[in-house]
């Protein structure tokens, strides 16, 4: 499936370049709807985009609440606030929820790459106990160790959301754009835009 550039994109990109001194400018908000039909939302980090697409990429450990969510409705919308330049993207879309038991090999391969790509102190995250659950304190002094070559553990799945709408708000300029995308005939992914009142 082929898709057209994003024209939201580059408002992103440049609210990322302006804010990079920033270290909380890699992080937002991923909300999830539960099995309960009740939302659920954390923060997590933003691990680039999906090759030279608009599809984000986030780490996750396959034991968190959000995969069940995820498993449940597939839909989510992240929330990314940029404290210096006054700028909230809200983008909503599909999550693919990328695990060492998926078929595709190309997906697997992402799934890899994304694991080679996080800090081995992040890796180490993957082994820990499960996440949720009340702490036992014998867990607490456990040293662990991981093999800086070894691919990722059975934990780690990998989300890719795909987003179809962005809802971008400038607060120092009072602008606020919305936009859509449709996917063609021919597989192509398109986006419309419209200004709305903020």
């Amino acid at each position: 499936m082929g898709t057209v550039t994003a024209p939201w994109k580059q408002l992103l990109l440049n609210a990322l370049e302006s804010n990079s001194h920033l270290k909380h400018s890699s992080f937002f908000q991923l909300a999830t709807v539960g099995s309960n039909g009740r939302p659920s939302n954390r923060t997590v980090v933003f691990r680039g985009f999906q090759g030279n697409s608009d599809k984000f990429q986030i780490n996750a450990d396959n034991r968190s609440h959000k995969i069940e969510e995820l498993e449940h409705c597939p839909f989510a919308e992240i929330c990314w606030y940029f404290t210096d330049s006054w700028e909230q993207f809200r983008i909503s879309g599909r999550i693919d929820v990328i695990d060492g038991s998926n078929s595709d090999p190309q997906k697997l391969q992402q799934r890899e790459k994304s694991w080679f790509a996080s800090s081995i102190k992040s890796r180490l995250q993957y082994l820990g106990p499960n996440p949720g659950l009340p702490s036992i304190s014998e867990h607490l002094n456990e040293e662990t160790f991981l093999d800086p070559s070894t691919g990722p553990v059975a934990t780690f799945c990998l989300l890719v959301l795909d987003p179809d709408q962005v809802d971008y708000l400038n607060l120092k300029k009072n602008q606020r754009l919305k936009f859509r995308s449709t996917l063609g005939l021919n597989g192509v992914k398109s986006w419309t835009s419209e200004m709305i009142d903020p």
